[in-house]
Order: C-alpha cells, then structure tokens, then sequence
C-alpha cells in the first residue's frame, strides 16, 4: 500500500477485483488487410486492443510513478460479432498476480451477447528497464 500526496491511503487490486471497460464500435474498428474490407463488424484485432486495454486498468493502479506495464501475453476467443454503433463492455477480472505480472480474465459483450472472452497478462517494470529492454540492438 503507498499513500498520495493527501496521506490518503491507497489500497492495491485483489484477486477477484473487476475493472470495467465500454468501447462503442466505429467503422474504423471494422475487418480490414490489405486486399480490403472482410467485414462490417468489430474486428477480432480491434476486440483483443480493447480487452488489453480492460486489463491495464489494473496495471494502472498498480504500478509507481517510475514503473510502466507491458504485454506478456493475450487470448481472446471471439464469439460473435459487434456491429457498428454497439457499446462493447468489457470486464476484466483479477486473476492472479505473480511477481511482477498481473494476470486478468475478461468478458466482452453487448448488452447479454458474449462476443468474446480470453486472458491478458501484463508485467510491470521500472521504466530503466524496459527502456534497455525494448532499446535497439547494435549491429
């Protein structure tokens, strides 16, 4: 637990905790490659963005001021199709934190509709290091 500025206790997510992210579904969330538009609906790309997104919220929360999370891994099982306009909400949960790394399980939907669910997995590092970790490597 670390304090704010206020001396205003501040408590860190548990296992089981959710977080709760609404994405509204626009054209430029659609199917598209190179060859063109696959389909007019939210793309399993655009889904797997927003659910990475639910479990940074956590990260968020969790990290200090010179920590910043980076993806480990990510599931997502697309179940059906969200279409233009739809609010997506996707509710991340809590599932385990090992280490440095926060591990949630997600549910995305529209309204009671499963379009997708999945795991993220995210570790959060001091800042230093991820900069000599992500650094150019010298030929």
């Amino acid at each position: 637990m670390r304090t704010t500025n206020n001396d205003q206790l501040i408590t860190k997510p548990k296992v089981g905790d959710t977080r709760v992210y609404q994405k509204l579904v626009t054209e430029a969330d659609f199917a598209r490659f190179e060859d063109g538009l696959v389909h007019a609906v939210c793309s399993t790309f655009s889904l797997a963005q927003a659910a990475e997104w639910a479990g940074r919220l956590f990260v968020l929360e969790m990290k200090e001021k010179d920590e910043e999370g980076i993806g480990t891994f990510l599931t997502i099982n697309h179940k059906g199709p969200a279409f233009e306009s739809e609010t997506i909400t996707i509710v991340a949960t809590l599932k385990a934190v090992n280490g440095h790394e926060v591990i949630c399980s997600y549910e995305a939907r529209v309204g009671d509709r499963l379009v997708a669910d999945g795991e993220t997995g995210q570790k959060i590092l001091k800042k230093e290091k991820l900069a000599k970790v992500l650094a150019p490597k010298q030929a």
